[in-house]
């Protein structure tokens, strides 16, 4: 994928003035950091806690009997481009590049955000990065070796169901999960859901190569500061009614993307639609998984999981 195509695919998704609501708080200023967080009285009635119900996958090694071409066998920092912009028939997504183009800086939105780089918008005052072409040696070994991250295969992966709890910040609409913080990824160093399960740890003491899938719906409200932000490592794909709104692909440090929903123009105030996840943690030595949000998902039905080895 070049350049240009992710510049004209920029165009189509150029969009207009995204509205953002300002609150000012007990300090009587506004700061960016307030900006989309609503704190009132109001947010007292919010649920305390979003539960989100996960599918986890465990993958072996490449290196292992049996294992995964993906997964300890690439390197390098976040790539952009390997999938494509809408989910396949399957629901999943798709392999749009093989390689990616590298993220050489960041894109970012007037407030200093990172953003998808194919959403940069100068008319907001986005800032423009640079996405350097070929990538970064970071993608999949294959279109078949990616169609397997995220469905179960009898001998290639094993299955499990885990739930997540967005926990409210007090006195405001904003929910927040955080495997630096929450119980009980907090003792284990990071977002390890699956330690001593499934195929079993690669170290002594953690069970790395997992994808993890979540699917939730959510009613579409515009001009009410509508937010979604993920941080982490490895690879996550964020999905809005099936387009891409989160694109930090490849094997990276610790990483983060940010999205207004009022940026997106094909939402129709009112309306309900999906939001799904899909990340994976493919190799050593971190794991960390935030979303932080203003958005009241609730959890649809998932896929049955196997649960089942070879």
């Amino acid at each position: 994928m070049s350049l240009q195509k992710i510049t004209t695919r920029s165009a189509k998704l150029c969009l207009g003035a995204a509205a953002i609501t300002m609150v000012v708080g007990s300090t009587g200023y506004v700061s960016a950091a307030s900006a989309h967080t609503v704190v009132d009285d109001e947010s007292d009635n919010l649920p305390d806690v979003l539960s989100l119900d996960a599918v986890i996958r465990d993958f072996k090694a490449a290196q292992a009997q049996g294992g995964h071409p993906d997964f300890q066998s690439f390197a390098g920092t976040t790539t952009v481009g390997l999938v494509e912009e809408y989910l396949g028939d399957d629901g999943n997504p798709a392999v749009a590049d093989l390689r990616g183009m590298k993220i050489s800086s960041e894109f970012r939105d007037s407030d200093g955000r990172n953003i998808m780089p194919s959403l940069y918008n100068p008319e907001l005052g986005d800032t423009q990065g640079y996405l350097q072409q070929g990538g970064s040696g970071n993608g999949f070994s294959s279109e078949n070796s990616f169609s397997q991250w995220y469905r179960d295969v009898p001998g290639v992966n094993v299955s499990k169901s885990i739930s997540l709890e967005l926990k409210r910040v007090p006195g405001t609409n904003r929910y927040v999960f955080d495997s630096g913080t929450d119980a009980p990824y907090n003792s284990m160093g990071g977002f390890f859901p699956i330690n001593g399960e499934l195929f079993g740890n690669y170290t002594a003491d953690k069970n790395f190569h997992f994808t993890t899938e979540v699917r939730t719906q959510f009613n579409f409200d515009r001009d009410s500061g509508q937010t979604f932000k993920f941080t982490g490592d490895d690879d996550v794909w964020v999905y809005i009614d099936g387009r891409l709104v989160i694109d930090l692909g490849g094997l990276h440090p610790e990483r983060e993307q940010f999205i207004d929903l009022d940026r997106l123009d094909w939402l129709q105030d009112g309306k309900t639609y999906d939001l799904s996840i899909f990340h994976a943690e493919r190799r050593t030595s971190g794991s960390n998984f935030r979303i932080e949000t203003t958005i009241q998902l609730r959890g649809v039905e998932l896929p049955i999981t196997s649960a089942l080895f070879d």
